[in-house]
């Protein structure tokens, strides 16, 4: 065998140069980015939920918020309408999830016109997260995650569901999302996730109202006794998209999995209603 031939030499220093690798130069850990498709974990779901969860302290009672953007030190959490509207004339505050509390400002830059959405602004130099906007079409029998704070208890809750019902046309407020979460009063507002942790709306009524049919379509038309029986059961959110489309004037064109199968079509809950406490102080 020829030892000196060009082939071995060339081995030979390819070889000696992993050997003589310095330790140093190997990386501790390696960091394998994860696919904006891959599915979060129950825990991980429930600890984002919580990072871009807010209580909104308005008048006499309180609400949730999402953040959703922040520029500088100033930052805007969206919510219901409804969670504003105890606070109007008053001083709002913003209780952010490491405990700490805001004072408060509505913002008049977003025009909804008629759906049941707002926003609020404060000011920190603390650095919070910001949630992550979905650009995947939201489908009938998707996972569903929603977090929020009930008014009267004592931190911060999170629930998990499906998407049950996705209706072609909307109901007062811009309600267009139903899903099988159990939601409490004082959780409006709160963010309503798909399974990668991205926001996929705003969560704002719960199951089984206290007031009769309010399930009044955008054309002024009523749900049927068919249609609210299947309404009733599920809570309801306005999709991400909505918001978007009055950020920017007009509304988007209905994703694709947002052509919902007939709502006569069976739903399938708990047809049990929850245990409903005491009136006082709730917030719709």
């Amino acid at each position: 065998m020829n030892w000196r031939s060009p082939e071995l030499i060339f081995i030979a220093c390819l070889s000696s140069l992993f050997i003589e690798l310095p330790v140093k130069a190997i990386p501790d850990q390696v960091s394998v980015p994860i696919p904006q498709t891959s599915e979060l974990s129950a825990t991980q779901l429930s600890q984002l939920a919580k990072s871009i969860t807010v209580k909104v302290f308005s008048g006499e009672t309180s609400g949730s918020g999402i953040l959703i953007y922040r520029q500088g030190r100033a930052y805007t959490v969206l919510t219901n309408e409804h969670v504003l509207l105890p606070g109007y004339g008053k001083q709002y505050r913003i209780q952010t999830p490491d405990g700490r509390i805001y004072p408060a400002y509505e913002s008049k830059t977003g025009k909804f016109n008629g759906d049941d959405l707002g926003l609020l602004q404060f000011s920190s130099g603390k650095v919070y997260a910001i949630a992550s906007f979905s650009t995947v079409s939201l489908c009938q029998g998707d996972a569903a995650f929603v977090g929020g704070f009930p008014f009267g208890a004592a931190g911060f809750v999170f629930t998990t569901g499906q998407v049950s019902l996705l209706l072609p046309q909307d109901f007062e407020g811009g309600y267009q999302i139903g899903y099988t979460n159990d939601i409490r009063k004082g959780m409006s507002g709160g963010p309503l996730l798909n399974s990668q942790g991205k926001l996929v709306g705003i969560n704002g009524k719960h199951a089984y109202p206290l007031w009769g049919n309010s399930y009044i379509f955008q054309d002024g038309s009523v749900a049927s006794e068919l249609q609210y029986q299947q309404m009733s059961q599920l809570s309801w959110g306005i999709p991400l998209q909505t918001f978007l489309g009055k950020q920017n004037t007009e509304k988007s064109s209905p994703a694709m999995c947002m052509q919902s199968q007939p709502i006569t079509q069976p739903v399938i809950v708990n047809p049990k209603p929850p245990n409903i406490p005491p009136l006082t102080n709730w917030l719709w």
